[in-house]
């Protein structure tokens, strides 16, 4: 894994959520999106994955990746540190799983 490439845990994404620290992206399909998601999260499914739709995140924020399980945002953080990207890429220990059972908030619907 990239040295710019780390793992964080729900606790410390919830703080960033709140304080409005992360931008947020979410690799898994829409139908899951549609489910459920973080509050504020983009969605760029890692099956038409582009890193030129990642958002782009300010000074003081946070990119977080996450997916179900955290499988799939490990690959799409290599493609962004593949294409160039040279921030810090953070995903989501235990995915939307983790996040879930922590009782982290959630939204459903499309955005």
């Amino acid at each position: 894994m990239s040295e710019q490439i780390r793992m964080v845990d729900v606790d410390t994404v919830v703080e960033w959520l709140r304080t409005g620290k992360t931008v947020i992206v979410d690799v898994r399909e829409r139908h899951e999106y549609d489910a459920e998601h973080i509050p504020g999260a983009h969605l760029v499914p890692l099956s038409e994955f582009d890193p030129a739709q990642v958002p782009p995140v300010t000074e003081g924020q946070h990119l977080l990746l996450h997916c179900r399980s955290a499988n799939r945002c490990g690959v799409a953080a290599q493609h962004l540190v593949q294409s160039g990207y040279k921030g810090e890429i953070n995903r989501l220990a235990g995915g939307m799983l983790a996040w879930v059972a922590a009782g982290a908030p959630v939204e459903s619907g499309s955005s």
